[in-house]
This record gives C-alpha cells, sequence and structure tokens, in this order.
C-alpha cells in the first residue's frame, strides 16, 4: 500500500475540519403566508393574471407555480419542514365561492405540515374556520387564543405540534393576532392574549418534553415578531406573516434583511424570516443545529416565482375546472378607467391613495342626499389595484373581497376626530386601519404620540371652502359595516354612532355603480386631502 504524502494529510485533515460536526443538524424550512386566496397567478399589481399578462411573461406564483416550487426543493432536499404562517382566506373569488374548501385541497396535495390560524381565518366566523380545520390534513395552530368558548375549534386547533424530520424531533408553535375581535369576526366567546406570555408557556411545554429545536410560525407581523424574539428564550427560529412583509438580502425593496436577528434574553441570535404576500415568494431557509439544539448557521432568502418557473400541469387543470363557475361573472366589464388605480398596501395604509379616493369618494356619493358629507374607509379593506383600461366585477371583487356593506351613522366631530386618531395609531405597522377620505381634509404627523395628537388638523366643506371642524357639531358619516361595528378599532363607531343603519348595498356594487356614472372613463387622482407635516 503507498504511502500518504504529508501534504496529502494536511489537506485531508484540512477538509475533515471544515465538515459539520456529526451531532449538527440541517433543516430547511420553505415557507409562505398570506396567501389570501391567490389560487391563480397574480400580476404585478397583485390582481388576477391576465391574458396580456401571461403573453409577456409578466404573471407570478398562483398555486399550481408553487406546487412546482416546492416538488423541486424537494427532489434536492430530503429534509424539508413546509409552514403556512396563516391568512390563506379571503382576497379572490376563490375564497368567496368555495370559502376555504378549495385552500384545503391544495394544501393537503402539496403535503403543509402546519399552518398558523391567521385573523382572516375567522372573517366568515368560527364555523368556516372549523370546516376548514375538519378538511386539512396537517395541524392548524395557535397558541394565544382561549377555544374552550367554541367547541369546533378547540377539537380542531392546536397550540403546538411536533413532527420530527430527519430523525429530530421539531416543536412548531402557532400564534395569531392579538387584535383579531378589531379585524374580523371571531366572536365574542374567543379570548386572545399577548403572544409573549403564550409563547413562554407553549415553549416550555415543548422543553419539558424534551424537544430542543423549537419553531416560532407567528401570525403577528414583523415588529411584533421582533419584540418576541427579544423576550422569549428557547425560539430558534420564527416564521412570521400578517404584516406581508417582504424580507431579503437581494431586492432593495425588502424591509430587512432575511434572516432578520434579533438577540434573545440569553442572547442568542434568534433569525426571523418573512416572506411577502400573496404566493409572490416561496421562503425558503437553511439552519443548522448543534447537539444542544442552538442555531448555528441560518442563510436563505425568498425565491420569487416569477414565469420562469412552470405551473405544474395537474394542479393548473384543476384551478381551471374550479374557476368555470367564475368566469362569467368576473369577466363582465363594468367600467373603463384613464390610467391605473393604485390600491397598494404600501401607499393606502401610509397616506392618500387613488383607490381610496375612489371608493369613498363613490360611498360618499350613494348617500349624500341622506345629510351624509363625510366618508371613512379603511385602506386595509383595499385589496389590489386596477389596471389602465376595461375593469370588470373580478376586478372590483379583487380590491373589494370582503363583501362589506355601507353603514350611515351620525357622529360629533370631537367623535370623527378621535376616530381617526385611530386610524393613524399605528401607521408604522401599515395596520389596515389608516383612513382613507371623502368629504374631509387631514393633516397628520407620524411624530404625535398615538392615538393622542397625531391628527394635528381636520376640515370639512362649508359650501365651497374648507373649514375647521367643529367638534361639538353633528355630521352624518358613511363608513362600511365592518368598521361601524368596531372593526379595525373604530370603537368610537360602535359606542358612539347615532342613527346607525349597516345594511345598504355592498361595496363593490357601489363602486361599480359610481363608476358606470362617469362620463367616459374614470380619471385616478389625488387631490391632498390627507396630507402628512411635521
Amino acid at each position: 500500500m503507498p504511502r500518504l504524502s504529508p501534504t496529502f494529510l494536511l489537506l485531508a485533515g484540512t477538509m475533515l475540519a471544515t465538515l459539520p460536526a456529526k451531532a449538527d443538524y440541517a433543516l430547511t424550512i420553505l415557507h409562505i403566508n398570506d396567501f389570501h386566496s391567490r389560487i391563480e397567478p397574480i400580476n404585478k399589481t397583485d390582481s388576477t393574471c391576465t391574458p396580456k399578462d401571461e403573453e409577456a411573461k409578466a404573471c407570478f406564483g398562483g398555486i399550481a407555480r408553487l406546487k412546482t416550487a416546492i416538488d423541486a426543493h424537494r427532489k434536492d432536499d430530503a429534509n424539508i419542514l413546509l409552514l403556512d404562517a396563516g391568512d390563506q382566506f379571503q382576497g379572490s373569488l376563490f375564497y368567496t365561492t368555495y370559502k376555504g374548501r378549495d385552500a384545503a385541497e391544495f394544501m393537503n396535495h402539496i403535503g403543509f405540515e402546519a399552518m398558523a390560524v391567521g385573523n382572516h381565518e375567522f372573517d366568515d366566523g368560527p364555523p368556516t374556520l372549523a370546516d376548514f380545520a375538519n378538511r386539512i390534513h396537517f395541524p392548524l395552530l395557535t397558541a394565544n387564543i382561549d377555544l374552550s368558548g367554541e367547541p369546533d375549534l378547540k377539537a380542531g386547533i392546536l397550540p403546538f405540534t411536533v413532527v420530527e424530520k430527519g430523525g429530530e424531533k421539531l416543536g412548531i408553535v402557532g400564534l395569531s393576532p392579538r387584535e383579531t375581535p378589531e379585524l374580523s369576526s371571531p366572536g365574542k366567546a374567543l379570548v386572545f392574549e399577548d403572544p409573549i406570555p403564550a409563547a413562554r408557556r407553549a415553549v416550555a411545554a415543548l422543553e419539558e418534553q424534551g424537544i430542543d429545536k423549537i419553531v416560532l410560525l407567528s401570525h403577528s407581523g414583523y415588529e411584533t415578531d421582533k419584540r418576541i424574539a427579544a423576550a422569549v428564550d428557547g425560539i430558534d427560529v420564527i416564521v412570521g406573516g400578517h404584516s406581508h412583509t417582504l424580507l431579503s438580502n437581494s431586492d432593495k425593496a425588502a424591509a430587512g434583511p432575511y434572516p432578520t436577528l434579533v438577540k434573545n434574553p440569553s442572547g442568542r441570535e434568534v433569525p426571523i424570516v418573512q416572506a411577502a404576500s400573496y404566493g409572490k415568494y416561496l421562503g425558503e431557509v437553511h439552519l443548522v443545529f448543534d447537539d444542544a439544539g442552538n442555531v448555528t448557521s441560518a442563510k436563505g432568502d425568498p425565491i420569487l416565482l416569477d414565469a420562469s418557473i412552470a405551473e405544474d400541469a395537474e394542479f393548473k387543470a384543476r384551478v381551471a375546472e374550479l374557476a368555470k363557475p367564475l368566469e362569467e361573472m368576473r369577466a363582465k366589464v363594468v367600467a373603463k378607467v384613464a390610467g391605473p388605480v393604485d390600491g397598494n398596501r404600501d401607499t393606502c395604509r401610509l397616506g392618500e391613495c387613488s383607490m381610496g379616493v375612489l371608493v369613498t369618494d363613490a360611498m360618499l356619493d350613494r348617500v349624500k342626499d341622506q345629510g351624509v358629507s363625510i366618508a371613512i374607509m379603511n385602506g386595509g379593506g383595499l385589496r389590489a389595484s386596477i389596471d389602465e383600461g376595461d375593469v370588470t366585477m373580478g376586478e372590483v371583487l379583487t380590491v373589494l373581497p370582503f363583501q362589506n356593506t355601507l353603514a350611515t351613522f351620525r357622529l360629533k366631530g370631537a367623535e370623527i376626530v378621535a376616530a381617526l386618531e385611530n386610524g393613524v395609531s399605528q401607521v408604522q405597522d401599515r395596520a389596515g386601519r389608516f383612513p382613507q377620505v371623502a368629504g374631509l381634509q387631514i393633516d397628520w404627523s407620524p411624530q404625535g404620540v398615538a392615538g393622542e395628537n397625531r391628527i394635528r388638523a381636520v376640515r370639512v366643506k362649508s359650501g365651497d371652502a374648507w373649514v375647521p371642524i367643529d367638534p361639538a357639531a353633528t355630521y352624518g358619516v358613511v363608513s362600511n359595516n365592518y368598521m361601524r361595528t368596531g372593526g379595525d378599532g373604530y370603537k368610537v363607531f360602535a359606542e358612539k354612532a347615532v342613527d346607525a343603519y349597516d345594511y345598504g348595498p355592498t361595496l363593490e356594487t357601489v363602486v361599480i355603480d359610481y363608476l358606470a356614472k362617469q362620463n367616459g372613463a374614470y380619471q385616478p387622482h389625488v387631490d391632498g386631502r390627507i396630507k402628512t407635516v411635521d
């Protein structure tokens, strides 16, 4: 047998020294969040992809493309955990028609392994969520809701679960937004808790079982996830949702790095990941754990699901089959617009946007003969933009998918100002409560104290002039039934409204009728009704 040279032995020793220790454990997490029923591919404005978009190869996402991407990764890596951080429900005609039954079917076939309960999972109340929980073949998770008041939900939703991958047990804890009662329709029987103590309890319960690798599947938002990471020991990685945040190392528009690292109370860095929304990206984070269950490496980036990724043929055919009953309704052309109408969340939750102008003007126009002079609409109720040209019923329903109705009532000027303070109180989180308005001019400052003095001036129309709102005067207001009953933190509407009527026409009908009244194509615009000041 030939002798090995000293140089060879030195090189071999160096190579061995760079290899992971035998006790190291590698795991890849693939994840999505805030899919919002985007079963079909979307275009750059997050609306359903058109044939023109497809021809231009300008389509993204869709459940069939997501299936292809996940399958490809599973071929290359056997140790993959597939997670959904919540909000499958609401956002397209698929949800309006199938109420989550389609999502359950596709997710089961793809092989998701856990999903957090998002706030929109409650949009049609506990019974619809319970039906979804009964249909899926993987656990639905939330640790910060007391479900005892809804037995059907308690039977189908867990605080955490344990899965085995590559011979190792992984704990997965779920979290839901504490403010869900303000954001959706969970009913009065459920109790929502602060996520931090709930996470601590769940982590402790898993550690008592000897689980030392714990994933937090959190539909809480990027900023809340950072607070949780800094406050709770024992979490190894947070897979997030709710804020629709793009974290990336390669996209200049990203809100932060992927992963974002936050030190926990013990000084260890906790990686936080999130992959924007609407199925446009598939998150992919590669983790390495040491033999004590600590993360020693966390690397990755979201994968853009663009036209370079083919759609799975079987899924695409099933999507087309499910879409048949929707085609006639959504293909109907109801109006024309002379330019794009901006309904992007990054615009409509921070300031005036042209979609907010359109919708609130339409609301106010509908009830102007009823003594109503002010319209207030939550920016989070606007879910997409509209492209220039013909506007279809389907596009309007994608913008306004919640089937909300017009609500009219009377409020004093001081109460309107209080409502607007609520509207701008969480702008740093891009919360959906940001107010789009008509019949008002608002000056506001993000430098003020949230809920107290961010609103610097409010003016109402008096003849052809704009005058300061009178705190003692009573004004007619139009909003939507969700906000009027306290949604998005508008408790003042629920508690102070006089002569409230919540059963007007649906918002989409109001907008369609308003567009149809235009003399020619509607001209999208903003007019300075909402101004940010120092």
